[in-house]
């Protein structure tokens, strides 16, 4: 049976990465649903499988602090489980890609094109990252979201590898699936942690969720960023091309917006106060890249009360919040949030749908108190 393969007790040579099962020709559709795992085994065209082993880190992710997690039942865990990260993609079906014939070529405006196979890229330096990743199409205070440790290769080595000519301002990614994004040169080459990567909590990348290889970039939504099974990177010019979405209608760019959620209480609850009059709000916010400041949380339109914030993991992950309130009548009330980020930039009121560039609006969220 299938599995996913947990990191080697030590840095091997790359042909170590590697090896053949026989005996196992397909890897279906029908296996996945049945909840067999296709994460770190794939068909090859011989019939064979490739099970891929995971290098040991050269930099590992940071130790999840004190505090960065609230006890609060009902509020959404810190780190996402793999199973439970949102899919948001163009496939009908997962491509089923073989690690062993996988290769990433780097082209365009570069003065060295380049191919790496799955072996050179696990034979690199690869760094840990917590980053929380969005979708565009996120309503607001939807659950298209989520936090997961990434394993990978910065992608800024790689393009400094290709040495981008002057002019050239934009990646076009590619991948297995013919799906394209479109991000800003800079951003691959400034000091984020933005990866080519190859696994995620630990584990390879899960099939649904890019195996064997795809990009994680911080501060960017995934339609422009977030390439699953990628195959092609070429430097190029916005002027020049387009990728898939941003030929639908919507924003080249993509910067995630700052945002906040409400947990807790569950939408229509009814609430019986703690400790006499207590009643306890809670939920995320992200502004990945840049950091959250302050999370603001107001009830039945009242003046803005600052929440109680969780330890802080790195500025690219989302936090949690809590808040309490006394006094609040036994009646139905409206709790309404707001996160404002480390350069200052408060969540807006302003209600807009998805397209073009995400929605934006307070999430509110409705309560009654016994």
């Amino acid at each position: 049976e299938a599995e996913e393969q947990d990191q080697a007790p030590a840095r091997p040579g790359r042909r170590a990465f590697f090896g053949l099962a026989a005996g196992l020709s397909v890897v279906g559709i029908a296996a996945v649903a049945a909840g067999q795992s296709a994460a770190t085994l794939a068909r090859s065209a011989a019939g064979k499988v490739t099970k891929l082993v995971l290098p040991r880190p050269a930099t590992s992710a940071p130790e999840i602090p004190a505090g960065a997690e609230l006890d609060l039942p009902g509020l959404t865990p810190l780190v996402t489980e793999s199973s439970d990260f949102y899919r948001i993609d163009t496939a009908l079906f997962p491509p089923s890609i073989d690690a062993g014939t996988w290769e990433l070529r780097v082209h365009g405006m570069v003065e060295n094109e380049f191919t790496i196979t799955m072996a050179e890229l696990l034979d690199l330096p690869l760094q840990e990252h917590y980053v929380t990743l969005a979708c565009v199409s996120n309503e607001v205070g939807g659950d298209l979201v989520g936090n997961a440790k990434w394993l990978g290769y910065p992608i800024r080595d790689l393009l400094a590898r290709a040495k981008p000519h002057a002019g050239a301002d934009m990646v076009l990614s590619g991948s297995d699936d013919g799906f394209t994004a479109s991000t800003p040169l800079e951003v691959l080459t400034d000091d984020r942690a933005a990866l080519l990567a190859v696994a995620m909590n630990g584990h390879a990348l899960p099939r649904d969720h890019g195996y064997p290889a795809r990009l994680v970039v911080p501060g960017l939504y995934g339609y422009v960023s977030a390439t699953k099974w990628v195959t092609d990177i070429e430097v190029t010019k916005f002027a020049e091309k387009e990728a898939y979405w941003t030929t639908r209608g919507w924003s080249t760019h993509g910067p995630v917006l700052v945002a906040s959620r409400i947990d807790v209480p569950r939408p229509g609850a009814t609430v019986k106060p703690k400790s006499g009059d207590r009643v306890v709000t809670a939920g995320m916010a992200w502004a990945q890249h840049t950091g959250i400041e302050k999370v603001q949380v107001r009830i039945d339109n009242g003046d803005w009360q600052e929440a109680e914030l969780s330890e802080e993991l790195t500025s690219d992950t989302w936090r949690q919040w809590r808040c309490e309130h006394t006094g609040l009548s036994a009646d139905t009330h409206t709790v309404s949030v707001r996160a404002i980020d480390l350069d200052g930039n408060v969540q807006t009121s302003e209600r807009r749908p998805a397209i073009p560039g995400a929605a934006t609006g307070l999430h509110e969220r409705q309560f009654t108190v016994e």
